[in-house]
C-alpha cells in the first residue's frame, strides 16, 4: 500500500471470530484487500483490489473520520442444488481507514469495474493549492 504523507492512515482491522463463533459457523472474519493510494493536488485516489465482489454486496461506509470498505464475494449455486462438501469458505474483504480533515468526505465518489474499487476524495477547497495573482503598479 503507499500512503499518503498525511491524508489517509490505516486502522485496525476485524478480529478474528472466537471458538464460539466459529462453531455456529458466524464467520465474522475478512481478508485484508489489497490497496494502493495515490495523491495530487486536488485530493486522493484509493484503488482496492476486490475480485468477485458485485455492487450489491459492496458496503462503502463514512463514521466520522473513518472510511470502512466491506464487500462479499459472491457465489453461484446451480439451481435445486445444495453443497454436500464444501473446503472453501466464501471470503469477506474489509478494510478501513482514517481520513484526514484536509479530505472532503461528502463529496467521494466511487467506482466498481472488474473487481477493482476506484475511491475519488477530494480535498477540501482550502487545502487545495492556489494561484495568486500578481499586479503590477
Amino acid at each position: 500500500m503507499t500512503t499518503s504523507k498525511t491524508e489517509l492512515q490505516k486502522t485496525s482491522q476485524t478480529p478474528p471470530a472466537t471458538t464460539e463463533q466459529a462453531e455456529r459457523g458466524a464467520d465474522t472474519r475478512a481478508l485484508l484487500p489489497r490497496v494502493d493510494v495515490f495523491e495530487d493536488d486536488a485530493g486522493i485516489t484509493l484503488l482496492a483490489d476486490l475480485p468477485g465482489v458485485p455492487r450489491d454486496q459492496l458496503d462503502i461506509k463514512i463514521d466520522g473520520d473513518t472510511l470502512t470498505i466491506e464487500g462479499a464475494v459472491a457465489t453461484t449455486t446451480p439451481a435445486g442444488l445444495q453443497p454436500a462438501y464444501v473446503e472453501l469458505r466464501v471470503p469477506r474483504y474489509r478494510r478501513a481507514f482514517t481520513l484526514s480533515r484536509e479530505l472532503d468526505a461528502g463529496h467521494i465518489e466511487a467506482n466498481l469495474k472488474d473487481g477493482v474499487l476506484n475511491l475519488r476524495i477530494p480535498k477540501q477547497a482550502h487545502a487545495q493549492p492556489r494561484r495568486v495573482n500578481v499586479q503590477v503598479g
